[in-house]
């Protein structure tokens, strides 16, 4: 009988058609070392919830992920039909190999391929390595939002990462999802909702 039940609430279900937002990266956006409720995407959709505004927001980080990772996985970005990415890769490019003019390539085709389609791209930056100046130039040629330091405020507290130091814990995901709305809100303040 419950499995009789299932299957008609499971026929009956309707699909969620809210528009999307898809967190697309790595290991930061994946959550690393929390459970899947206190990553950034899963705070960030209960914070545009109880802000009222009417988006699915889909996870799509990779631990351990590449820019070159990335553009594997577009496709599937693609085929979840966003109208926003918050696109956060290239962290972990110099660690595997991947030169930073390769990563500034990899993101640049990413977003080109992205704007494209009509997405709109909100490139989240990092503090480390030099990416800055790669994030900056890629802002100002595509002429997109970017989160200057995505982890500001919390890399290197210990109050608010994981063991690592580097990974947020649930409390540091908190501040990466204010920082993200800083930048996201005034963008869906524009879009129909």
């Amino acid at each position: 009988m419950k499995s009789l039940l299932l299957i008609f609430l499971l026929a009956f279900q309707q699909p969620d058609s809210r528009p999307v937002i898809v967190a697309f990266g790595d290991s930061m956006t994946a959550g690393f070392g929390v459970p899947g409720e206190q990553a950034y995407p899963a705070q960030l959709q209960k914070s545009l919830d109880d802000l009222g505004y009417n988006y699915r927001v889909v996870n799509m980080g990779v631990t351990g992920d590449t820019t070159s990772g990335g553009r594997t996985r577009l496709s599937r970005v693609l085929g979840a039909n966003p109208l926003i990415v918050v696109l956060e890769l290239g962290a972990n490019d110099r660690a595997s190999g991947i030169s930073p003019k390769q990563t500034e390539d990899n993101l640049g085709q990413m977003i080109a391929t992205l704007q494209k389609t009509r997405i709109n791209v909100v490139l989240a930056g990092r503090t480390q390595n030099g990416l800055e100046s790669i994030y900056s130039r890629l802002a100002d040629k595509y002429h997109l939002t970017l989160i200057p330091s995505f982890l500001e405020g919390v890399s290197g507290n210990p109050d608010l990462t994981i063991s690592d130091m580097t990974h947020p814990n649930a409390d540091g995901y908190a501040i990466v999802v204010k920082t993200v709305l800083k930048f996201l809100e005034p963008l869906l303040k524009k879009m129909p909702n």
